[in-house]
């Protein structure tokens, strides 16, 4: 008869629960708060433009080949695989008197600093270690003969710590927006909105400090003996970064204040949910399920998935399978197919890669202005299933057309290596960059959102639901980043290959999306209305 007692009393707090709304704040922040949160994906994302637009040549010029930068990225993905799920899981139950979200945004703002001081000064550090001196730039082709070993592991070192530490960022900014919104939804798509935003203005000031050829005079000391121009502007605008970061983080901080939970109140507030098949789990020892690894709630949270966020993770995932080759070649697209430049060989490479920086510019300008306006695209469109499926179409368009743009500029220069691409080629170009910051709106913005719907809870599992989102988006930059190098070789090297399976992947989310994703539930703000509570993150 003891033995009952226990699920008598779990079914008697479901049925009790099932009587009264679920909230986590009385009401959703204003949008000031989530402005503030919001404005920390300024500083995160003025890192990421910068590894986007600078580093693939830099490691390059460190001597490692074009086949094998590729697979420099897979420090992000895998750490976002591991981290931001445990993270997301540990930031749903931290108990500590500053919150749950701004430990872990504090601990990571702190990991960026470091992590930059060991990329900004990896020539420096490895030349007093013995590495070879030379000017990066001009002694290129000799530094691909003999690899700078030292530079480069600490470059790898340092890329990792600031990749772990964008995860640890990135995923409770996320939930704590979540946080924040509660359950209304509106406010929920509108805070992703922001996040959206000042992600584009993140790249928008890093791609633009990117493209400016004399940055390091600002901070004379960045160039040194070892460091070249190159890499004394690259050092300055992580300078900056951190600078920014640092700045938006305290504000957004010291300005938010999240109510501490305790261990009691956490094990209440937890939602209840009782059925045929989870009947048997009730009855497990509460010592053994207190302790369940994070791996089981991870599984746990996979297995209990419902239709609709299975649909979101498939379109997602094919959705970055297009975009990862772009974000990880475009530059190295402009150096080499549309400048027609070789790495350390001439200036027509460098005019290539600081060509595309401003083109990435132009892209977050739209970036920006689109986030504002996606839930009035929404709407135009007849909703966001239709939305996801033309901007995937506009994705993949503009994936292809970069064999156009190629083909073009290949019959137009002639056999005149040095030549600049025509002026009209040039104009195509950046148009396709900046036409790309549409659908780039909308895959910084909707996904995020839709999983803050589905997973209807703004308490404890709204970090592992983002954590789990992050699964579909790092999966498909790990198989980016192993085959796009070999796959490129295979075809005779060069960005086209991958270009082209990405075209084809974006084609085939916006069809998931259109066929398959189901339409979002009513939008229910008023609490009276709110009358079901869930066991897992995910409705």
């Amino acid at each position: 008869m003891d033995d009952k007692q226990p699920l008598l009393f779990l079914l008697e707090q479901q049925q009790q629960q099932q009587q009264k709304p679920i909230f986590s704040s009385p009401k959703p922040a204003s949008h000031k708060k989530l402005i503030l949160v919001s404005s920390i994906a300024a500083g995160i994302q003025f890192g990421w433009a910068l590894q986007l637009s600078l580093l693939t040549p830099y490691v390059q010029l460190l001597g490692i080949p074009h086949k094998y930068a590729a697979f420099i990225w897979l420090c992000g993905p895998i750490s976002g695989m591991i981290i931001q799920p445990i993270i997301g899981y540990h930031s749903d139950r931290c108990l500590s008197r500053w919150g749950r979200r701004r430990p872990f945004i504090v601990s990571g703002t702190l990991l960026v600093v470091i992590s930059v001081m060991f990329i900004s000064f990896a020539a420096d550090l490895g030349h007093s270690l013995g590495d070879p001196l030379g000017d990066t730039a001009s002694s290129a082709s000799s530094s691909s003969n003999r690899p700078k070993v030292i530079s480069i592991t600490i470059f790898i070192l340092g890329f990792w710590i600031l990749d772990v530490a964008n995860n640890m960022l990135q995923g409770p900014c996320r939930a704590l927006l979540a946080d924040l919104t509660g359950t209304d939804q509106r406010r929920t798509r509108t805070a992703n909105a922001f996040y959206s935003f000042f992600m584009a203005v993140g790249n928008i000031l890093g791609f633009a400090a990117g493209s400016y050829t004399n940055l390091y005079k600002f901070l004379t000391f960045s160039k040194t003996e070892a460091c070249d121009v190159y890499c004394a502007n690259l050092k300055t605008c992580f300078f900056m970064a951190v600078i920014l970061l640092l700045t938006l983080t305290t504000i957004a901080l010291t300005s938010i204040q999240e109510k501490p939970i305790t261990a009691s109140s956490l094990s209440s507030s937890s939602s209840i949910s009782i059925s045929p098949s989870t009947i048997n789990d009730v009855e497990m020892d509460e010592e053994a399920e207190a302790n369940i690894a994070f791996v089981g709630e991870i599984v746990k949270a996979l297995r209990d998935l419902p239709r609709p966020m299975w649909v979101l993770l498939l379109v997602t995932c094919l959705n970055w399978i297009g975009w990862f080759p772009f974000l990880l070649f475009d530059t190295d697209w402009m150096g080499r197919e549309v400048y027609g430049g070789k790495i350390g060989d001439g200036k027509q490479y460098g005019d290539g890669v600081r060509a595309g920086s401003f083109g990435l510019m132009f892209n977050s300008v739209v970036l920006g202005f689109t986030s504002l306006g996606v839930e009035w695209l929404a709407k135009k469109v007849g909703g966001v299933k239709r939305l996801w499926f033309f901007v995937n179409l506009v994705l993949s368009i503009g994936l292809a057309s970069t064999v156009w743009i190629t083909k073009v500029v290949e019959s137009s220069r002639a056999g005149a290596d040095e030549a600049d691409p025509a002026l009209g080629v040039r104009i195509s170009a950046l148009a396709l960059f900046a036409v790309l910051g549409v659908p780039l709106a909308v895959t910084y913005s909707i996904p995020f959102a839709l999983a803050a719907i589905f997973s209807n809870s703004s308490g404890a599992g709204q970090g592992l639901a983002m954590g789990v989102l992050n699964l579909a988006v790092v999966i498909p930059q790990i198989l980016v980043s192993v085959a796009s190098g070999p796959w490129d070789a295979l075809f005779g090297g060069g960005n086209l290959p991958a270009f082209v399976v990405g075209a084809v992947a974006a084609a085939a989310s916006g069809i998931v999306a259109l066929t398959m994703l189901p339409a979002l539930p009513p939008d229910f703000t008023n609490r009276s209305r709110i009358m079901r509570t869930r066991s897992s993150p995910f409705p």
